[in-house]
Order: structure tokens, then C-alpha cells, then sequence
């Protein structure tokens, strides 16, 4: 008999990677997707461990799953991830009915231990302390038909003093490059139009093998496989940030130019006692930099508002970089007490309040900012890959949704005589931006062009990519020579 499958996914975008790889472990095993409203045979949470309120979003979770169990017999759950790494067999003490724990570095188990735990009839607990499979080697069930994540690292070699992800992740893994780019080549057979290389610290790759400039050279590689017409990557850290960097940005015709550029606070103090290694006016030199190279560069970031011992000058100083950078958009943060951290047992801890009232200033300037800059786009003509379920609103306004070159989201009325027949998610289309919000753009004129994709096609089938794991030898740079014998794309799948 046949058991279905459902991942719950909490947190960034490694977890979704990772739930990616879990599903394509699960499928290779025999399990299918449960279908939306179905209830599955096995339940995964990929938990995140890095909010303030993670372990109660998790315990509330499996509280509600308890009594779907209780109702259907064989039924098991699995928990995974950072907080899995973290709480190891706590988790089974306060919920027994759990039957298997994972830790961030045995991904590729999840299969057996829940044979294991079926066939044994009690809770599997596996946590281990070091990477034990690097998860490029597994294999994939892709969420998108069209955009694809690539894991070029693993773990991270900061102590940022508010963060938990080294202590759960561990040290900095680098992939080969040869091995990156086979699984670039791999996705774009299967119709992908867009790349994310994803890491901790994606511009520190090539710690490992000894090459500083290993980033940049990848991104130069990327530009030379044909059919790729995106490459974006997140997050790079600014302490490793270097100008080859910017220059291979630059000059990769394929490579967007959009930046997420973390700075966590304007306050050098605070960047100190965040161990930082930079400081503000070092940040701001990269944004002009980045800018000088490319004019049309959109650069996000992460703020931390309330770090212990923020006063208010210290705030006042974020604010002042954040007026200075022009960001297009910000990932803003309340500081939350990890257990674990150094930061947790810093002196001046924020009152509740306080921390809020600053979020608030914060957020308002952001977005002041936020929607100046997009006013500077109205106008503008802009190609737009087709996105799903980026726009809450499209069903009653009758717009679609799509990307933009530079990352923004622009929703767009999918009229026009250019049309070739419909427009699907996957596909590229030209417009122009006709309004400004802090947050999206708006094109509600006719379409200047349509391209329909193999990814719409994919998209429109409701076929998903599927890629297996991809393991070669020495690093080396350029495509794979014979990408056939070191990967295998099998086939869109259902």
C-alpha cells in the first residue's frame, strides 16, 4: 500500500531547500504527495530554531496533529531541522507521540527511521554532530517549475553573538563548483529559468578549498549555461564581501542585480557586540560600490532592532544608515533571547516597549524609503518572470504577478494583443510599471511581449522539476564536460 506524504516548512530558505530534499528522498522511497486536504500517512516538520516563539509554534503544531493520529491508525510524525538539532530527544518527552527526530546533519535518514520506528513500534531519535551526507547528494522534489534553489554551502564560520544557526548547522561546508554547476545544468533540463545559489555566507565559498575569489568566479560560470536566464544568491555577509564580486555582478549578463545585504544595525557598538566584523561606514562603501557598478542595482537587507544595551543614540544611528543606504525593502526584526546565544546573557535587555516603539520608527522610514525608490520605477519598462501566488489579491483584481530583473514584485493585468495565447506562471513577459506601493508595483497597461516557457509549460501541467543528487570530484571551474555522466534529470513529475 501506497503512504502519502506532507512537509510543513518553518523559517529560511535552507529549510525550504532542505524540504525539497526530504520530499525526494520520500518519493525515491515509494511514498506520493497527499493531496491538498487529504490527510497523510506521514507528517514532516522542518522546524526553524532562530524566533523567539519557534518551540511554541512547534509544540502547537504537534498538538493538533495528536489528535488527527489518534484518529488514523499507522499514521506517523517526524520532526526535523534546527529546533530537532537543538532539543534532540526533548522532543518525544514532551510529545510521545512523535515517531522520529532528525537533526540538520542526517537529512538523508529520514527514510529508514521511519521504517525503523514503524517496524520497532517506538520513537526513532538520530542527531548527528556532524555533516553526515552534504545534501546536493540526495535527491530533490522541486516546489517550483520555474525558479530553483542551489546549495553551494553548508553551515556557517561567524559567531554572531545573536545567532544559533552555527551551534545547529556546524562549520562551513563548501561543494565543489563542478558539483554546483552540474545541478545548475540539471535544473535548467528540466525547464528552471532561475537560480538562487544559497548559503549561510554565500561570498565566503571557497574557504574551504582555499580560494577567495571562488564566488565570483562561480557567478562568471553561471553567465555560461545556456538556457539560464536568471542567477540571483543569498546571503552574502559584508565582511567578505570583495569587489570581484561586484564585478562578476556587473558583467554576467544572466546575474540580476539585486543585492540582500544583511546590516543588523548602524550602530557600530552594536555591530561590535553582535561580533560583526565591519563596521557601518565599511557597509555603506560596499552600497556605493555596488551602485557605481550598477545604477539599477535594487539592495535589500536585515535590520535587528533591540539588541542588549541598544540605546537610543545607537538607534538613531541605524536610522541615519538606513536614510543613507536607500534600501528597496527591509527584513526587520525584533531582537528575540535565543537560549543558547551569547547575546542571551548580555546585560541590557530591552524592555518590551521600548524595543517595539523603535520597530515602528524603523519600519515607517523603511517604508517611506521603500516607496520613493519604487516611484522612481513608475514608467519604466520591466521584464517579468510570471510568478505563482505572489499576489494575494490577483483572483478579484484580475491581475497576475511576476518578478522583476532587480527582485521586485510587480503585478500585472495579462491583456493585450502581444498575448500568445495565455499567460502561464513561468513565463516572460514585458510591461510597464504604471503605480507605487511601499511594497509591489502595479502595470495595468497591455503587455509589450509575451515568451511562452518550457516552465510554463511545466506550470501549466502541474509538473514539478526532479533532480538527483550530484557528487563529482576536485574542484575545478567552468561547465561540467559531460554534464550527462554526473547527473541525471529524471523527468518532470506529478
Amino acid at each position: 500500500m501506497t503512504r502519502s506524504y506532507s512537509i510543513r516548512t518553518f523559517g529560511c530558505q535552507m529549510n525550504v531547500h532542505d524540504s525539497e530534499r526530504l520530499a525526494g528522498q520520500l518519493e525515491d522511497a515509494g511514498y506520493v504527495a497527499a493531496a491538498e486536504g487529504d490527510a497523510a500517512d506521514v507528517v514532516v516538520l522542518n522546524t526553524c530554531a532562530v524566533r523567539e516563539n519557534a518551540d511554541n509554534k512547534l509544540y502547537g503544531n504537534l498538538g493538533h496533529l495528536r489528535a488527527r493520529k489518534n484518529e488514523k491508525p499507522g499514521m506517523q510524525i517526524a520532526v526535523g531541522g534546527c529546533l530537532a538539532q537543538k532539543d534532540r530527544g526533548d522532543i518525544v518527552k514532551r510529545a510521545p507521540w512523535v515517531d522520529v527526530v532528525f537533526g540538520t546533519h542526517n537529512i538523508g535518514s529520514l527514510p529508514t527511521l521511519l521504517e525503523r520506528a514503524r517496524h520497532n513500534a517506538e520513537a526513532e531519535v538520530e542527531i548527528l554532530e556532524a555533516l553526515e551526507t552534504f545534501p546536493s547528494t540526495l535527491p530533490a522534489r522541486r516546489d517550483s517549475a520555474y525558479s530553483g534553489w542551489v546549495s553551494i554551502s553548508v553551515g556557517c564560520n561567524n559567531t554572531c553573538t545573536f545567532c544559533i544557526v552555527p551551534s545547529l548547522r556546524g562549520k562551513e561546508r563548501d561543494r565543489r563548483p563542478g558539483e554546483i554547476l552540474a545541478e545548475v545544468e540539471a535544473l535548467v533540463a528540466e525547464g528552471v529559468l532561475e537560480v538562487t545559489l544559497l548559503g549561510q555566507n554565500v561570498n565566503s565559498y571557497g574557504v574551504e578549498f582555499g580560494d577567495r575569489h571562488a564566488f565570483g568566479k562561480l557567478l562568471r560560470s553561471c553567465g555560461s549555461v545556456d538556457g539560464l536566464e536568471r542567477v540571483r544568491f543569498t546571503s552574502p555577509h559584508p565582511a567578505a564581501f570583495t569587489d570581484d564580486v561586484i564585478d562578476a555582478m556587473a558583467e554576467t549578463p544572466n546575474v540580476c542585480h539585486q543585492l540582500h545585504m544583511p546590516l543588523q544595525s548602524g550602530s557600530d557598538r552594536i555591530l561590535k557586540a553582535m561580533r560583526r566584523s565591519y563596521r557601518s561606514e565599511r557597509f555603506l562603501s560596499i552600497l556605493d560600490k555596488v551602485r557605481a557598478a550598477m545604477p539599477d542595482a535594487a539592495i535589500t537587507t536585515d535590520i535587528i532592532v533591540g539588541f542588549p544595551g541598544e540605546t537610543e543614540e545607537d538607534f538613531e544611528q541605524t536610522l541615519d544608515v538606513v536614510r543613507r543606504a536607500r534600501f528597496s525593502s527591509a527584513f526587520t526584526f525584533q531582537y528575540s533571547k535565543r537560549p543558547g546565544t551569547p547575546a542571551a546573557d548580555l546585560d541590557g535587555q530591552l524592555p518590551k516597549e521600548v524595543v517595539q516603539e523603535r520597530y515602528e520608527r524603523l519600519v515607517a522610514l523603511q517604508d517611506e524609503i521603500s516607496w520613493e525608490e519604487n516611484r522612481n520605477q513608475v514608467g519604466k519598462r520591466v521584464e517579468l518572470l510570471v510568478a505563482t501566488g505572489e499576489g494575494r489579491k490577483d483572483a478579484e483584481t484580475q491581475r497576475m504577478s511576476g518578478r522583476a530583473r532587480d527582485g521586485r514584485l510587480v503585478h500585472f493585468t495579462p491583456t493585450g494583443p502581444e498575448i500568445d495565447t495565455a499567460v502561464r506562471p513561468g513565463d516572460i513577459v514585458e510591461t510597464t510599471v504604471t503605480y507605487a506601493a511601499p511594497h509591489h508595483l502595479v502595470a495595468d497597461g497591455d503587455l509589450l511581449s509575451h515568451r511562452r516557457t518550457r516552465a510554463g509549460d511545466n506550470a501549466e501541467a502541474g509538473q514539478r522539476p526532479k533532480t538527483d543528487g550530484v557528487s563529482l570530484g576536485l574542484p575545478s571551474f567552468g561547465r561540467p564536460a559531460e554534464p550527462a555522466e554526473t547527473t541525471t534529470a529524471t523527468g518532470c513529475g506529478l
